[in-house]
């Protein structure tokens, strides 16, 4: 048997991902800009064990859904067919923050379900082939297998290119430098309990991309706010990619909304709590909003104003958890082995 356990950080994007132009591949309609964060944490242990007749997952201490369990095995078929091996395999993860709430357990599990597994086959891949590999699992995945902030490459289809790379082969993430690496903080304000959503992100974006009259001018939004996001990085401009971040935010909802029937992921708690952070602003505190598909509500601030937006966001009616986060590292292998 060979064994290895894998630590990544989930991210959460600036720039969103939303929708898909490939399902089967798990390829992104437009790119993406995100942080990683160090408070969001999966650790996942990946066994290969000729013994056993099929694979097995346990997920935060229980044993996985059949739905959960088909998707781990499928996109562990994608390792043994890199590997060249046949052997099926016990995965063990936990999220040391609620799963499918919002919150992008699915990015930090993927991650460090990609490292661990390919560590555990004694694979060799590089950083963009773990960020491809991490996203046919989910697409925020590839993000994650980076640290501080990533952007993602959508692609684009292979018919348009000439340089021999498949569709697959031009979707990846890779990070960007920026001065504002470290000194950006991201409040997390939880609501509701952490409590798992009402629609899951893969439905929910199918379903806004087939019936949304919002969703065409959200697509073509999108590499305007990556191209403003990049310059505001790269100046090291906090305000610029605040702004830009919460505008894009309420982009993507305003398409969610639209959708027919409405995808609504915000609990009256959402709105009070998005309230308190343009008190905040009004009052001279730097602290943008962010949000994903849930009712969570993410806050991009400074290393010095984190907690006392932290404190704003506390005293919201039903905001049951706040919590802080720096920029996080990269996913990472923490311990490799054989089993006897």
């Amino acid at each position: 048997m060979s064994t290895s356990i894998a630590r990544a950080c989930a991210n959460i994007a600036l720039v969103k991902y939303w929708g898909k132009r490939d399902a089967r591949l798990n390829l992104p309609a437009a790119g993406s800009l995100s942080l990683t964060l160090d408070a969001l944490v999966t650790t996942t242990q990946v066994t290969f064990d000729a013994g056993l007749a099929g694979d097995e997952l346990v997920l935060d201490g229980a044993p996985a859904t059949p739905g959960e369990l088909a998707r781990t095995s499928a996109f562990l078929d994608l390792v043994r067919a890199a590997a060249r091996m046949t052997a099926r395999a016990r995965v063990v993860s936990r999220n040391e923050f609620p799963t499918a709430s919002g919150l992008a357990s699915s990015a930090s599990g993927y991650a460090a379900l990609a490292v661990a597994a390919v560590a555990a086959a004694g694979a060799t891949l590089s950083a963009r082939q773990l960020s491809i590999l991490a996203r046919r699992g989910s697409g925020s995945a590839a993000r994650s297998v980076f640290g501080g902030f990533v952007r993602m490459h959508a692609g684009a289809p292979a018919r348009n290119s000439e340089d021999g790379l498949d569709d697959d082969s031009r979707a990846f993430a890779e990070p960007l430098a920026s001065p504002l690496t470290e000194r950006v903080r991201m409040v997390i304000a939880v609501i509701g309990g952490g409590a798992p959503k009402a629609h899951g992100s893969r439905d929910a974006m199918d379903h806004t991309a087939a019936t949304s009259p919002l969703y065409r001018a959200w697509l073509d939004l999108v590499p305007h706010d990556l191209a403003a996001a990049e310059v505001a990085l790269a100046a090291g401009d906090l305000e610029q990619l605040g702004a830009i971040a919460e505008a894009n935010a309420f982009a993507m909802h305003a398409s969610a909304l639209a959708a027919r029937p409405a995808v609504v992921y915000w609990q009256p708690a959402t709105l009070a709590a998005l309230a308190a952070v343009r008190a905040l602003r009004a009052a001279g505190t730097p602290a943008w909003a962010t949000m994903d598909a849930g009712p969570h509500v993410k806050v991009l601030t400074t290393a010095g104003h984190a907690g006392a937006v932290a404190a704003a966001l506390r005293a919201v009616a039903g905001v049951t958890d706040v919590s802080i986060a720096a920029a996080g590292g990269p996913a990472a292998v923490v311990h490799e082995g054989r089993l006897s």
